[in-house]
């Protein structure tokens, strides 16, 4: 597995792939942007307190501080 960190919220983030190329990343990022803007209270939950990024196939799984937390997002 690959690590890449990214900028999110003023926060270095760790992103766990195996294979990802630019537009992963770019819809990763994207995916985000609009969840933070526009998601329900539990998203925008799991933003605040995210820890790491597991891309898994077209899904993003993003672990927070609690384990009750961690959600699935789909990029494309």
């Amino acid at each position: 597995m690959t690590k890449q960190l990214i900028n999110f919220q003023n926060k270095t983030i760790p992103v766990f792939y195996t294979s990802m190329n630019k537009k992963t990343l770019t819809a990763l990022m994207t995916a985000l942007d609009s969840k933070m803007k526009n998601g329900k209270k539990a998203i925008k939950k799991c933003l605040d307190t995210l820890i790491s990024i597991e891309i898994i196939g077209c899904e993003a799984i993003l672990h927070s501080k609690r384990e009750s937390d961690t959600l699935a997002l789909s990029l494309f």
